[in-house]
């Protein structure tokens, strides 16, 4: 039985060794003086300072921090609109037929999302930019919010509404004060989710971006296809870093929103 337990144990510790070694690896070499990723030469900062000399990459991170803040607080606000628009649908079969075609959005090819969208604003005249890429990051964020959303609507109590309402509350009352404060986790959830996505998306981009706009991902494919530069490496090394950061802020303040509720069941 001690080996049974151990097995699942042992099996968690190769795949995240799988998973993580190579991103180590990147990161270690990225602070080697050498040109190369395999000979360790000596410590230097120098790659890292060259990330941050490079004004033009300077621009790009801007482009993908502004792109990825604007598309996450738009796409959690359409989405959390849509979440309780399905939540509230008395019609089971139009909830069930809407929340398919939400799903399939997920499930679908980012390949096929990316030439869907680049067809689209080719036929409209959008130039591809700034607003193609923003308006295609929230699309594929929506639905993401949604499926966060929905899951803390559907734990929710209808007798808090009713409850709500026999004490005088407005419609707007039932909203802020008793639907918003309950699904608060799933809407920070869904905001940080569509944050990573887009920050990380490189398909949908792809397609979407152009006349001189770029955004990390797209940068750094473009970098690689040029040649083995430990910039990429120094670049990732803080991109990864950052991604660190956020998951833990995200834990943090989960825990902290959570806080107050467990002093309230106690």
């Amino acid at each position: 039985m001690e080996r049974i337990g151990k097995l699942p144990k042992l099996y968690l510790a190769i795949v995240f060794i799988i998973l993580y070694a190579p991103i180590f690896y990147l990161i270690f070499y990225s602070f080697n003086s050498g040109g190369g990723m395999s000979d360790f030469e000596s410590f230097t900062w120098e790659h890292y300072a060259a990330v941050f000399e490079d004004k033009r990459l300077i621009v790009i991170v801007l482009n993908t921090i502004i792109i990825a803040l604007l598309s996450a607080l738009l796409s959690t606000t359409i989405g959390v609109i849509g979440a309780l628009a399905i939540n509230f649908m008395r019609n089971k079969k139009m909830r069930n037929a809407v929340l398919s075609l939400n799903n399939i959005l997920i499930v679908s090819p980012d390949v096929i999302i990316g030439a869907s969208f680049l067809i689209l604003f080719t036929m409209i005249g959008v130039k591809l930019g700034f607003a193609s890429v923003l308006i295609s990051h929230i699309a594929f964020s929506i639905p993401i919010v949604v499926i966060m959303v929905l899951p803390k609507l559907s734990e929710m109590n209808p007798t808090l509404i009713d409850a709500a309402r026999d004490l005088g509350a407005t419609r707007k009352d039932v909203m802020t004060r008793v639907i918003l404060p309950f699904i608060q986790p799933g809407i920070f959830a869904g905001f940080f989710l569509a944050l990573t996505y887009s920050l990380d998306d490189f398909a949908v981009t792809f397609f979407v971006t152009g006349n001189g706009f770029s955004t990390l991902s797209v940068e750094i494919y473009s970098m690689a296809r040029t040649g083995i530069s430990l910039t990429i490496n120094a670049l990732s090394g803080i991109i990864f870093i950052v991604t660190v950061a956020l998951v833990i802020g995200y834990y943090a303040l989960n825990r902290k929103m959570k806080a107050p509720l467990a002093g309230v069941k106690k």
